[in-house]
Formats: structure tokens, sequence, C-alpha cells
């Protein structure tokens, strides 16, 4: 079956069926053949509960991460927790990566928030595992 071009849109063919099959169609099912403009698309609406992206806030996501893994949180509502010490020593890996890809381009709180949560993190992984 062509593609077909229209404009910036999008094109949506139905292909449950071929061309030679059109005829077997069911009667009350619709073709869909319809143009979507970029502009009909909507977008998801954002939860005013999820804090704004930002490296300070990527950063704290992957420490509440390791800390999860330590086990200080259920894993459900009323769960158990659980520790999966590789699991968080991964995390503080990872954040490590990133200390040292980032090293020169953070700022001062930045740097000092990663810094403190490395020195944390690994201070902690280092209890549990001793």
């Amino acid at each position: 079956m062509a593609e077909e071009k229209k404009g910036e849109g999008f094109v949506i063919k139905d292909k449950r069926f071929s061309e030679a099959s059109e005829s077997s169609r069911p009667q009350d099912e619709p073709q869909v053949n319809k143009q979507v403009q970029p502009d009909d698309v909507e977008e998801p609406a954002v939860d005013a509960e999820y804090p704004q992206v930002n490296f300070t806030n990527f950063i704290i996501s992957l420490s509440t991460s390791a800390l999860f893994h330590f086990g200080d949180f259920p894993d459900y509502e009323g769960g158990k927790a659980e520790k999966n010490l590789p699991a968080a020593k991964q995390t503080i890996d990872i954040l490590d990566m990133i200390s040292e890809k980032t090293k020169g381009n953070l700022d001062a709180n930045e740097a000092s928030l990663i810094q403190g949560v490395l020195y944390e993190l690994k201070m902690r992984y280092v209890k549990e595992k001793g």
C-alpha cells in the first residue's frame, strides 16, 4: 500500500485489511484514513504533583531510589520493606558516574548536593554491607 504524504501532518491508514479484501470489510466499521496535524495532537496533562525536572530533582530522585533499595520504604502500601544492596550499589555507581561526567559543569549548589548525597549513600552502603 503506498504511503501518502500531505503537508506536515501524519496519515493514518487502516492496514488490517488489504485493498483486495476491501469488499469483505464489515460495513459497520468505517475505513480509517484521517490526516492528523501536529496541532491536533493533545499534550498529556502534566500532573501538578510532580516536581520540576532539573538536575537537583534528578539527583534527589536517584538518592531516593537508593534509599528504597536500602529498605527504607515498603514496596507497596502496607507491604514489607526489602533490602536490595546490589541495586543500591548500582544507583550509587550511577550517581558517581554522573558526578564524574559533570565535573566542572555544575554550579556550587549542584556540586555540593551531589557530593553530599554520594558521601551519605556510600557511608550507608558500607554500614549495610558490614
